[in-house]
């Protein structure tokens, strides 16, 4: 592997960040339309399709068993994180979703102590109780705008899915060593299907003509996003690449505003700055070893 400067790797993540924030957008309008269900499964199927299009003409190696266990266990809490995800953006405003998505760096302190056996420091134990604040205050303004009970069920399954991210932190790092980006894209994506598909007898619907395009979109934009942040993880430590996840907020505020004009709440911003402190105090730590994580897989 040739080696790369932080910075670099920094860019292209950020790069795959911008990616996964349009498709969030892509998919929001797809999870309102036809359900969060319907925009998952097409969406995933069509980035099988691309990805495994890409996959077989280049003849890749097939993964080892150490690789395949780690893209079923990621793919299947990403169908899981997902579906919770979009349950949820399609109820509450986009920058608010993604601000609430950010505590999941909190969580993951307390699942590599759970996992690694990891004293849990002071510094990260004030950082969460201020990152919790932060969560209250987003969810405070959600309530003085009287967004309804619909709106606060979407909020708590999207902070449902940012505990299962946080998992998800853990092992992508971990994949992103393992397996070539194209490898990790594609895996995901057919994995993810196949969850999905379980439930396509009772559930599924066919998209409409003008829905295709989008769904062909948000596919494209998640498999090159997975592509540039597994060739970014590979190539410079997470603790380095974390602070690229808060762009995702600038982005979700111009895309909810274009978009869906969605006006960003003062206190969705407040608490958003809360949890990006509250995120940035408890990382200032010792970094995981690789050798860690595979204990703890």
């Amino acid at each position: 592997m040739k080696p790369v400067s932080t910075a670099t790797a920094f860019g292209v993540a950020s790069f795959g960040i911008a990616a996964f924030s349009a498709m969030d957008a892509l998919m929001k309008g797809l999870s309102v339309e036809m359900g969060a269900y319907n925009a998952l499964l097409w969406r995933t199927l069509a980035g099988a399709v691309i990805g495994g299009a890409m996959f077989f003409a280049r003849r890749s190696p097939w993964p080892g068993p150490q690789a395949a266990r780690i893209h079923v266990l990621r793919g299947v809490l990403s169908a899981a994180m997902a579906f919770l995800f979009f349950w949820g953006l399609a109820r509450v405003p986009l920058a608010q979703g993604v601000a609430l998505s950010f505590v999941a760096p909190l969580i993951a302190l307390y699942l590599a102590a759970w996992l690694l056996k990891e004293k849990i420091e002071r510094q990260a134990i004030l950082a969460s109780l201020l990152g919790f604040a932060g969560v209250l205050v987003i969810l405070s303004g959600q309530a003085a705008a009287e967004m309804g009970p619909e709106a606060f069920r979407g909020a708590l399954a999207i902070l449902a899915s940012a505990g299962l991210y946080a998992y998800n932190i853990i092992l992508m790092r971990r994949q992103a060593l393992l397996a070539k980006p194209l490898e990790v894209a594609f895996f995901m994506s057919f994995i993810m299907s196949a969850c999905f598909l379980i439930a396509a007898p009772l559930l599924a619907v066919a998209p409409t003509a003008p829905q295709v395009p989008a769904l062909a979109g948000a596919a494209l934009l998640a498999f090159v996003s997975l592509m540039l942040l597994s060739w970014a993880y590979a190539r410079a430590e997470a603790q380095h690449l974390a602070p690229v996840e808060y762009t995702a907020f600038i982005w979700a505020s111009f895309f909810g505003l274009v978009v869906f004009s969605e006006p960003v709440l003062p206190l969705t911003l407040i608490g958003a700055a809360m949890i990006v402190v509250a995120c940035v105090i408890a990382t200032r730590r010792r970094p995981v070893s690789i050798a860690e994580m595979e204990a703890a897989l």
